[in-house]
């Protein structure tokens, strides 16, 4: 490909418009982590109507649970769905349709009156939430040159998971939740406007000219060494959904488990800390892969991290408020190796299937939140322990991401321009 298409701006409009796409991603992505007690709240009383205070707990515990996986199952759909479209149609074709998706589906939330639309809504949203972060980066990785291209994802991530820090905020700030839906709605039409000054990346638009297999989902596994890299880059990041879908998304149940009172910890400033905690650690990972020239060894110290953040939470979360919070945040920046890890799946893979990879990745790790409820269940049903079965839940999946690591090739620098 001719290096004209190649720019050497970090804060080309690309990364602006992929930042800001990113930043409403997650906003409205925790959006429901951040509402779901209130919404739950007013939505079974309004369906079921007048429930005593144990039932109301006991449904909205079960009803968040499962809300959330069909949030997550949305994403699996659509990671699958948008990334074989970047491939064959291109990656601002994914930016427009995700985008209008999500907003469309986070405003008609904001409208709801039982479960069953929740349910319905929370998938639609999560299907187009899918397509933003994977398109975005495999635009930023493919147009700029790979000595800076890291610096660009490592902007995008940081950026964007700013945006669960902002959803903390305004889920203490804006009192009815049916607001905060709508608000998240217009951020992403908002955006849609931007996205009309950034142009294609030029290794797709040589590539699209040419005869050869496009966005083809099952190229990933014709070959040991694919399948290989393909699973292994999932299990490299699967310990950040235990850590946000598990200890943070559930952090007023387990807190109260650890030995805090009920009410002292709530879903909104424990996602709004945690963010805090990940958004430096998007900009130190970053940072860090570029001076190490290494993602590897950028992933393998933030894994180690988590582990560290892990024990902390379950020895002393359970002291004080403060504590709590303070662990919320070193545990949140433990997993802020997303930009690094997103980068490494956009080098791992050819121009022909980066975005299906690059794109379904992601989500796949997300929608591991699926597995790690599973998992964690049929632990709790052995042990009759949830604080114990947390805790061995944790060991499999962080184990799984170290052993996972170690199989992967160092990608920092790799020419992209190859097909597979």
């Amino acid at each position: 490909m001719n290096d004209k298409n190649i720019t050497h701006k970090i804060l080309s409009p690309l990364v602006i418009v992929a930042a800001l796409g990113y930043f409403v991603d997650i906003y409205d992505l925790l959006l429901f982590a951040v509402e779901r007690e209130d919404s739950l709240k007013d939505i079974l009383k309004l369906q079921f109507g007048s429930l005593t205070d144990d039932e109301l707990k006991n449904k909205n515990a079960f009803y968040g649970n499962q809300l959330l996986n069909w949030q997550m199952g949305g994403m699996l759909f659509g990671g699958i769905f948008w990334g074989i479209l970047g491939d064959k149609k291109g990656r601002l074709s994914v930016l427009f349709g995700s985008i209008l998706t999500y907003s469309i589906a986070n405003i008609l939330n904001g409208m709801i009156t039982s479960v069953e639309q929740y349910a319905t809504l929370r998938f639609v949203s999560g299907f187009g939430l899918a397509g933003e972060l994977g398109a975005g980066i495999t635009l930023v990785s493919e147009t700029m040159s790979k000595e800076k291209r890291g610096i660009g994802t490592m902007i995008v991530a940081t950026v964007g998971v700013f945006g669960a820090v902002v959803a903390g905020f305004m889920g203490d700030v804006i009192q009815n939740w049916r607001h905060s839906f709508y608000l998240g709605g217009a951020m992403g039409l908002a955006l849609l406007v931007l996205r009309i000054g950034v142009s294609e990346s030029g290794m797709f638009s040589v590539l699209h000219q040419k005869e050869i297999s496009k966005g083809n989902f099952f190229l990933l596994f014709t070959s040991t060494q694919r399948i290989k890299k393909y699973l292994s880059i999932i299990f490299v990041a699967v310990p950040v959904w235990y850590v946000m879908g598990t200890l943070v998304f559930f952090s007023p149940e387990l807190s109260v488990e650890l030995g805090l009172q009920k009410g002292e910890i709530t879903p909104g400033k424990a996602i709004m800390f945690a963010y805090t905690g990940i958004t430096i650690g998007d900009l130190i990972s970053g940072f860090m892969s570029q001076y190490l020239r290494s993602r590897k060894k950028t992933l393998l110290f933030f894994l180690v991290l988590t582990v560290i953040g892990c024990v902390l939470y379950f020895l002393f979360g359970g002291y004080s408020k403060n504590i709590f919070y303070a662990i919320i945040v070193f545990i949140g920046f433990a997993t802020g190796y997303w930009a690094v890890f997103i980068s490494t799946a956009a080098e791992l893979f050819g121009t022909n299937i980066r975005s299906t990879a690059t794109t379904t990745v992601p989500n796949f790790v997300r929608s591991s939140t699926i597995l790690i409820s599973v998992l964690l269940a049929g632990i709790s049903a052995i042990t009759s322990n949830k604080i114990e079965a947390t805790i061995i839940t944790g060991a499999i999946v962080i184990g799984a991401g170290l052993y996972a690591l170690f199989q992967l090739e160092e990608t920092f620098g790799k020419e992209l321009d190859y097909t597979e």
